[in-house]
């Protein structure tokens, strides 16, 4: 019995210290907060002046040529490559699930709490996921789409993005 005992130990100790290490999050250069609604996601980059938007589904009537159909959105998530990321996921109705499987993330988002972790994205492009929770009669219908940028141009998006949302409240 001492023996399989031991060889546990080898097989645990490093194990842990995997945990440990992919639980770290290393200072973050943006924090994304992810909230599910039915049947769409809000997003919200806190670190930049609250630049807040929503994400619908394209539907199929509207799509473009180069579109992917049940899996293009209006707004995607623009984030920086080459970058700590750290994402925030809650949900304001019922329990949804922040998924990307490109990035190996997924993330359960439950009403009242507020779940986070990390990730790092090491190369440009588009990545897709969706809600993989079942959460309602049109979960399958809440894409999710992550582009990602080199960061000067991430940091080109942020202020243009946050001038065109300072002209339309001058307008209100």
């Amino acid at each position: 019995t001492i023996l399989p005992a031991i060889i546990l130990l080898f097989i645990a100790f490093p194990s842990l210290r995997l945990l440990y290490l992919l639980d770290e999050i290393n200072e973050p250069l943006v924090t994304l907060k992810t909230i599910g609604h039915q049947w769409y996601w809000s997003y919200e980059y806190s670190d930049f002046m609250n630049i807040e938007f929503d994400s619908y589904m394209i539907p199929t009537n509207e799509l473009n040529i180069n579109n992917f159909r049940l899996l293009d959105v209006d707004n995607r998530v623009i984030l920086p490559m080459n970058s700590q990321i750290r994402i925030l996921v809650t949900a304001a109705d019922v329990i949804h699930s922040w998924t990307i499987p490109a990035f190996g993330v997924k993330v359960d988002g439950t009403p009242g709490r507020l779940n986070q972790t990390n990730f790092f994205i090491n190369r440009p492009g588009l990545f897709y996921g969706q809600c993989s929770e079942i959460c309602g009669a049109n979960h399958s219908f809440m894409p999710i789409v992550i582009e990602s940028i080199p960061t000067n141009f991430f940091i080109k998006w942020i202020m243009n993005y946050s001038n065109s949302l300072d002209d339309w409240k001058q307008v209100m």
